[in-house]
């Protein structure tokens, strides 16, 4: 969303985080999808021209059942914009993922840089505790280093074999980039699909004729499945403010 803001100003934006049902990483696929689908048509209620799913977990396991729910609108995952970055970053690999349960289990990073560049050796790390600790703003404490330094020391233990990119496939990691950075040394290029996934919306929405070319002050809704009082505070973490404006929405109610 800070990603999507600062690249298109002029677009407003309608943010759901389904706070009662999360985390998604822990979950089955078949749970993410319903609960995916069941959000986006929150989303779709407000009338949107495009979707992005902005959860990692959801677009590797939820893409498809999305695309067929919301057709003709559009829908735009993190995963394919975070493996274009990582081949970019690093063309010849080796490449390593670090994300939720769900997303390593599902392999959907891998398969997106290997349908790029088949070559490239790919490694997978899943990283639950970084959840919990983002959310709570432990952004640079103890408990964050231990984590980091637990997952992380061994996807760089071998010299002949290190990553020369991380993906940090999880949209709660890039604030813990500095920890994750000091664990994984200075040659390594983190990778964050925020800014490459506003790029591809902005190219999307300038080839279907979809940008706002209006001159009225965008709107930025905000909604939350519970306790808007914690979606404020955690918002701050990762927007840089806690909106002001959160709306409660029951999902399951609204079928």
């Amino acid at each position: 969303m800070r990603a999507l803001m600062a690249r298109l100003p002029q677009e407003s934006f309608v943010y759901l985080g389904d706070t009662a049902r999360l985390p998604y990483g822990t979950k089955s696929g078949e749970t993410v999808t319903r609960y995916a689908v069941q959000a986006a048509g929150a989303l779709m209620r407000r009338h949107v021209k495009l979707v992005v799913v902005a959860c990692n977990t959801a677009s590797a396991v939820a893409l498809p059942a999305l695309g067929a729910a919301l057709a003709p609108t559009p829908v735009i995952g993190v995963v394919e914009p975070g493996a274009e970055a990582a081949i970019a970053a690093a063309p010849d690999g080796p490449i390593a993922v670090i994300a939720t349960e769900g997303t390593v289990n599902g392999g959907a990073y891998q398969r997106a840089i290997h349908a790029l560049a088949p070559n490239i050796r790919v490694m997978q790390q899943a990283c639950p505790l970084f959840v919990p600790i983002a959310e709570e703003g432990l952004i640079d404490s103890p408990i964050t280093q231990l984590a980091a330094e637990h997952y992380l020391k061994e996807l760089f233990a071998n010299s002949a074999e290190r990553p020369r990119a991380l993906v940090l496939g999880c949209t709660h990691f890039p604030v813990l980039k500095n920890v994750i950075a000091s664990v994984a040394g200075p040659d390594v290029v983190l990778v964050d699909s925020a800014a490459t996934t506003a790029d591809a919306v902005a190219k999307l929405l300038a080839e279907r004729g979809f940008a706002n070319k209006s001159v009225q002050t965008p709107r930025h809704e905000f909604l939350a499945t519970d306790s808007v009082e914690r979606f404020a505070r955690v918002g701050q973490i990762f927007l840089g403010y806690a909106p002001d404006n959160v709306e409660l929405v029951d999902l399951q109610a609204a079928g």
